[in-house]
């Protein structure tokens, strides 16, 4: 046990907590890990940000699409919530699939497929075809999650968190792109030129990493390999026993509702007046959240020095304080980029901490617990997408700048109350 609640698994379940034993006596230890090739933690992050990337085409983009569909502004959330829809389907169908199968098999299957629905969305002829599309996109974009936890699993545990950090890093570098590159791509070619040549880079690199992604099954050494629906069933099992999972997947829920808030939302006050800004306007607006690149990898860093709850700690009171500025958008675009900076650097640092911590509380399900987790990534970003454009449509940008406020202020209050009550997973096991 002294060596679970170390290093990059700093956040084991706390003084009294009952995971780390459960695991001890579930299931054997699981073989070290050996050093992954040089560049395929490189290629696991290019990958991940190109296949996430997915997700977040349609919101610098919700405005055209919706004159080009006649959806209004209150339905504008409706195209990113059926992807996020799609997303979470994927989480509890698809990434369990990680801890059966063959990493390169898995990987570069789903990476395949996504690129022929990519190709669907980019040909779509109307709306229903479009939306049908979309959710297939985010279906199978949780590829990126598979990827994480072969991350995971194919690094040596003292400089796990480090991989999880670059993977994840890359994540945020796709998210930030996404934007960036739809804008300018729908500027340059119209909408559906986003998902065309989303299709072709995803198909290289569906390639690339089936000559790089060692063939082996994350499952070796495990006590017995269970069946499929065993293992989908024991994703909520495993959140059902463990206190941390719940905390941390809770925490997620809340901060990226706050997340996409805001990017979910930011289109509708930049593409009218005052500012009235173009497609790659708009997107550019993404990369003022780079910072959140830097913070996946510093986040690693801090989590494999066991400064976990620390970490969590000042990026949701960085998140809180995120939204002052945000709300001043229509005043300010600096306010609006200081704001992002702010956001999405806080979001990405709770974001890589979650993940390193529950991987450790069972990394002979790693798959299955980042699914598991995810989901309440997707329901959050589902909820803050529709809340957004509702809101924006009932009492203008002030009311979307108290929305994302509510949210993040609810994780703070989460954070703080099991940090104090000594819950698993917030108490004072973890600096």
């Amino acid at each position: 046990m002294a060596t679970q609640c170390s290093g990059v698994v700093g956040g084991c379940d706390g003084p009294g907590g009952t995971g780390g034993r459960e695991a001890a006596a579930s299931v054997s230890p699981p073989a070290p890990a050996a050093s992954p090739p040089a560049r395929l933690i490189p290629l696991l992050a290019l990958a991940c940000g190109s296949s996430v990337a997915t997700v977040y085409f349609s919101q610098p983009l919700l405005v055209t699409l919706g004159e080009r569909f006649a959806l209004g502004s209150g339905l504008l959330g409706a195209i990113v919530t059926v992807t996020q829809l799609g997303y979470a389907l994927g989480l509890l169908t698809l990434v369990p699939l990680g801890d059966l199968l063959d990493h390169r098999r898995l990987v570069t299957g789903q990476l395949g497929l996504l690129a022929l629905a990519l190709l669907a969305a980019g040909l779509a002829p109307g709306v229903v075809a479009l939306l049908g599309a979309l959710a297939v996109v985010g279906l199978l974009a949780v590829v990126a999650q598979t990827m994480v936890a072969a991350a995971a699993a194919l690094t040596p545990p003292a400089r796990r968190g480090r991989a999880v950090g670059t993977v994840t890093g890359g994540i945020v570098t796709g998210i930030l792109l996404a934007r960036a590159a739809a804008g300018l791509l729908a500027d340059l070619a119209g909408w559906r030129a986003v998902y065309l040549v989303s299709a072709g880079v995803t198909a290289v690199l569906a390639v690339l990493l089936r000559r790089v992604l060692p063939a082996r099954s994350p499952s070796a050494g495990a006590r017995d390999v269970p069946s499929y629906g065993r293992l989908v069933v024991s994703t909520v099992t495993l959140f059902t026993r463990h206190p941390l999972l719940r905390i941390r997947g809770a925490l997620a829920l809340l901060v990226f509702a706050s997340f996409s808030t805001l990017w979910s939302g930011v289109a509708q006050p930049l593409s009218g007046p005052p500012w009235s800004l173009s497609h790659t306007a708009i997107g550019a607006f993404g990369l003022a959240g780079a910072a959140g690149a830097v913070a996946a990898g510093v986040a690693g860093r801090w989590n494999d020095r066991g400064y976990a709850q620390r970490t969590t700690g000042v990026g949701l009171a960085l998140l809180a304080l995120s939204w002052l500025p945000i709300a001043l958008t229509r005043q300010s675009l600096w306010a609006l980029a200081v704001g992002a900076v702010l956001l999405d650097f806080a979001v990405q640092a709770v974001h890589v901490t979650n993940q390193t911590l529950i991987h450790a509380v069972r990394p002979d399900a790693g798959s299955r617990i980042i699914g598991g987790y995810m989901v309440f990534y997707s329901a959050g970003s589902s909820l803050g997408a529709f809340g957004s454009s509702l809101a924006y449509a009932a009492a203008g940008w002030p009311a979307v700048s108290a929305l994302g406020a509510s949210f993040s202020l609810a994780a703070l209050l989460l954070w703080a109350t099991t940090r104090r009550s000594g819950v698993p997973g917030g108490g004072p096991g973890v600096s």
